[in-house]
């Protein structure tokens, strides 16, 4: 006779030390802050990771994460600690700033050989970008015969496998225009359900990449525009002046930075940049003015 088969016993619950070590991980791989009244949610989110891999208890699944015995758990990690919610055409005024505002100058570039660069930093199940490339595509049917790219990154692989397929249903398809539907996406059914798949004239126009927005950044060359919205509310007050300051050096200089709706400049980097909109911002500085890598490091710019 077959012996019955155990359903796994995992820890039922979340000591102070290993919250402790969680929350210290968090923050020193990606920057993220996890107070005390997160704990219910991180031991569910993590119980999940936990029975995936077959760990028992958390300081044993701890062990794995800090002493690098499987790099590619860790983004697992922090994939579980984030929440992706987003839908096409989120906070709908800065798609309209793009459209009214931003594309005019960034055409007229184009027009004369000049490349353009717009970054969608976070960009979770790839709504954002797409919603940009369609902005793009709206303003201008054969812009992608020009030299213009929109890259699309997030920590979360899981997240960008979802992104780089370009299949929405449900939830995943609010905020999309009647019109646009029939225009930019090919219509399916699996289930009962309407899925949508980006067309490729949309997909073309974006890169997608992992990169932790905590760590190095490979990309050389400045930006015309970077999105990163609702990211930075993740981290802490010092984590996100750092991060608009790299924004700042990664901007040209007549760049926009865009914020998500509940996110602020901080007093110590509010000089950096001027308002032009709703969470809109500008280098308030010269290209030539930018401060050095040794001057961003020195204690006058942290």
């Amino acid at each position: 006779m077959n012996s019955p088969i155990r359903k796994l016993t995992i820890e039922s619950t979340l000591s102070a030390s290993a919250f402790d070590r969680i929350a210290k991980l968090a923050h020193t791989e990606a920057g993220i802050v996890l107070s005390k009244s997160k704990e219910s949610m991180v031991k569910s989110r993590l119980t999940r990771r936990l029975r995936a891999l077959k760990i028992r208890d958390f300081d044993s699944y701890l062990d794995i994460l800090e002493n690098d015995t499987d790099v590619s758990e860790m983004s697992h990690f922090i994939s579980a600690l984030t929440t992706n919610v987003s839908h096409f055409f989120r906070e709908e005024h800065h798609f309209t700033a793009l459209r009214n505002d931003i594309l005019p100058s960034l055409h007229k570039k184009l027009k004369l050989g000049e490349p353009v660069r717009i970054w969608s930093a976070g960009c979770s199940n790839g709504q954002e970008p797409y919603s940009v490339a369609m902005t793009l595509l709206e303003f201008d049917p054969n812009i992608s015969n020009y030299d213009i790219k929109i890259l699309a990154t997030d920590i979360d692989p899981e997240v960008l496998n979802c992104a780089v397929q370009g299949n929405y249903s449900g939830t995943l398809t609010s905020g999309l225009p009647a019109h646009f539907v029939d225009k930019y996406f090919t219509t399916d059914s699996d289930d009962n359900d309407e899925i949508l798949t980006v067309k490729p004239s949309v997909k073309d126009l974006v890169s997608f990449r992992q990169l932790n927005l905590h760590a190095n950044w490979p990309m050389t060359g400045s930006f015309d525009v970077i999105f990163c919205r609702n990211v930075v509310i993740y981290f802490d007050d010092e984590t996100q002046s750092q991060l608009y300051r790299r924004f700042y050096k990664s901007l040209n200089g007549k760049g926009y930075l865009l914020l998500g709706h509940s996110e602020r400049l901080g007093s110590d980097v509010s000089d950096l940049f001027k308002s032009v909109g709703v969470t809109t911002y500008q280098p308030n500085t010269k290209r030539g003015e930018v401060p050095s890598q040794k001057q961003m490091e020195s204690k006058q710019w942290r």
